[in-house]
């Protein structure tokens, strides 16, 4: 995988283009006034990068050197302040009570690892901490607009529902939503949208 997302980020321009998703644009205010977020498989930072700007304190993890190395060029280019970790989310030490917020913008990942992921959301975030994502729902696959193949790397309401248990949901839905995030995410895309609290 390392590869493969090293492969893709070394293309000219940026594989997501450069504007912020936007479920995290539309409510990136859930989060605590100048809280630490950390951005899940972050790549070339559009997210991170948007959230800086926004006055937050931010670290992007990914897996890919390139991506992050993108990501920095950037944050340096506009002044802002970036952290960037590379690491497998297999191995992330994500930390005890130790982030206001995460994020994770189409970060499919195997079902074992993403299961660790979800298992580390809740002791991680301090109190009144959010956990934001989008992810494509197994319906992709129908569209072909984006995300992965393999259908097991794909989110549903009941794996939400059981790996996310102990958080709060404050938004909780799927729907069909046009996408216009570089070449790699284009067009009429089946989704599940998550903003989960934790009291």
């Amino acid at each position: 995988m390392k590869d493969f997302w090293n492969e893709r980020y070394a293309e000219e321009g940026f594989a997501y283009g450069v504007e912020p998703n936007d479920f995290l644009k539309d409510n990136f205010l859930h989060f605590p006034k100048d809280g630490k977020i950390l951005c899940l498989s972050e790549g070339e930072g559009r997210n991170a990068l948007f959230l800086a700007k926004n006055g937050f304190e931010v670290t992007a993890v990914d897996i890919s050197e390139v991506g992050l190395k993108k990501a920095m060029i950037r944050a340096k280019e506009e002044n802002l302040s970036l952290k960037t970790i590379l690491s497998d989310l297999e191995t992330f030490g994500f930390g005890n009570e130790t982030w206001d917020g995460i994020i994770s913008i189409f970060g499919h990942l195997p079902p074992k690892i993403r299961q660790r992921v979800h298992q580390n959301i809740y002791p991680s975030l301090k109190t009144n901490g959010v956990f934001l994502f989008e992810a494509y729902t197994p319906e992709q696959l129908l569209f072909k607009t984006g995300g992965p193949k393999d259908e097991s790397m794909f989110l549903t309401k009941t794996i939400i529902e059981s790996e996310l248990s102990e958080l709060n949901p404050v938004i909780f839905r799927t729907c069909v939503r046009e996408i216009q995030e570089g070449k790699y995410h284009s067009g009429l895309s089946a989704v599940v949208q998550f903003l989960g609290k934790k009291y």
